[in-house]
C-alpha cells in the first residue's frame, strides 16, 4: 500500500473538525491537535489501522504512544447467530478495550489509515462501539494517518505493550436498533436512512453476505461516499451533512435508522447525522440487510 502525499485542502463539502480540550471533547479531532496532545495523561490513541506491515512506511510504521488493535482482526466484529460482522457480547468487547490499556477515565482518539469513506468507516464503527458501550470521552482522528503523516507525527518501529485496565460497559440501547424496531419503523412511518452505494440501494448489485438485492421498503439512499473525502482526508461538514439529510426529506431533529449490510457503513452515516448533523435521534441497525434478509417473510423492496 503506498500514499500519495496529500493535497491542500480546496473548496468542497469537508471542513477541519473543531479543535477539542479537555473540557469538550469533540467527535473529530485534527492531526495537529493530536500531535500537541499524543503523551497527555488519560489520553489514549487505538491505531485500527488493517496490514500494517504490508506497507512501504519503512522501519517506524507506527503511531507513537498508540495502541494497536487492527479493525478487521482484532475482534471489534464477530458472527453472532449467523449474522456476520456484529458487535461482540458487553465483557467480551469489554475484555478487548481494557486489554488496550483503556479504562472509564481515559479520551480514546481512533486513528484509521483515512484512504477513503468505505475504510475511513472502520473508526465510525469503532467510535459507535464505545459510545454503544456508554464511553462518551470518545474521538476519531479527521483524515487519519494520513493526515498525521502529513504532519509529521511522531512514528516508532514497535507499538508499545499496553497495561490491562479495567473497562466498565453502560448499555446505551437507544443507539443500536433491531430487527424489531425495524418493523416497528416500518408501521410507524420512521425514517430508514441506506447508506450503501446506490447500485446496492436500488437492486443492481449486492453484498455477498446478503440473500437478496434491494432494500428495506421505503428506505432512502445516503451513500457513505458523500460523506468523506478520500482526496483531501476529511469528513463532511455539518452544513454538508444538514443538506444531504434536508434533500432526503429528513427533519434535522426526525427520529431515523441507517443500515447498510452489516452495520459498517451505517456506522458512517449514524456518525454523519448523530456527531456531526446533531441528531440525536439517530440510531443503527448493525445486523442491517445481512440479518434482514435472512428470513424471506421479511420485506425487500
Amino acid at each position: 500500500m503506498r500514499f500519495a502525499p496529500l493535497l491542500a485542502a480546496a473548496a468542497m463539502v469537508v471542513a477541519a473538525p473543531v479543535v477539542a480540550v479537555a473540557q469538550d471533547i469533540t467527535p473529530l479531532v485534527t492531526a495537529e491537535w493530536l500531535k500537541a496532545h499524543a503523551g497527555d495523561e488519560n489520553l489514549k490513541i487505538i491505531d485500527i489501522r488493517d496490514e500494517i506491515e504490508g506497507t512501504d512506511l519503512g522501519e517506524l510504521p507506527y503511531i507513537a504512544n498508540a495502541a494497536v488493535a487492527p479493525y478487521a482482526s482484532a475482534g471489534w466484529r464477530v458472527e453472532v447467530e449467523g449474522v456476520p460482522a456484529q458487535i461482540p457480547a458487553p465483557e467480551q468487547i469489554a475484555e478487548l478495550i481494557g486489554g488496550l490499556g483503556i479504562d472509564g477515565d481515559d479520551h480514546v482518539v481512533i486513528v484509521p489509515w483515512g484512504t477513503d469513506s468505505s475504510e475511513f468507516g472502520g473508526a465510525t464503527r469503532v467510535y459507535w462501539t464505545f459510545k454503544y458501550l456508554g464511553h462518551d470521552a470518545v474521538s476519531i482522528l479527521d483524515g487519519g494517518w494520513r493526515q498525521y503523516d502529513a504532519l509529521g507525527g511522531e512514528r516508532v518501529a514497535t507499538p508499545p505493550t499496553p497495561v490491562a485496565a479495567e473497562f466498565p460497559v453502560t448499555l446505551r440501547p437507544e443507539l443500536r436498533a433491531t430487527t424489531a424496531d425495524v418493523e416497528a419503523a416500518l408501521t410507524a412511518g420512521v425514517a430508514l436512512v441506506d447508506g450503501r452505494p446506490e447500485e446496492q440501494y436500488l437492486g443492481q448489485s449486492k453484498s455477498p453476505v446478503v440473500r437478496i438485492e434491494g432494500t428495506i421498503p421505503g428506505a432512502v439512499n445516503l451513500p457513505h461516499s458523500k460523506l468523506y473525502s478520500g482526496e483531501y482526508a476529511s469528513f463532511a461538514q455539518p452544513e454538508t451533512v444538514s443538506a444531504l439529510t434536508e434533500a432526503l426529506g429528513i427533519a434535522a431533529d426526525e427520529k431515523n435508522i441507517v443500515f447498510c449490510n452489516t452495520g459498517h457503513w451505517a456506522s458512517i452515516a449514524w456518525f454523519a447525522l448523530y456527531e456531526v448533523g446533531g441528531n440525536k435521534n439517530t440510531t443503527m441497525y448493525d445486523g442491517s440487510m445481512a440479518e434482514w434478509t435472512a428470513d424471506p417473510a421479511r420485506p425487500v423492496q
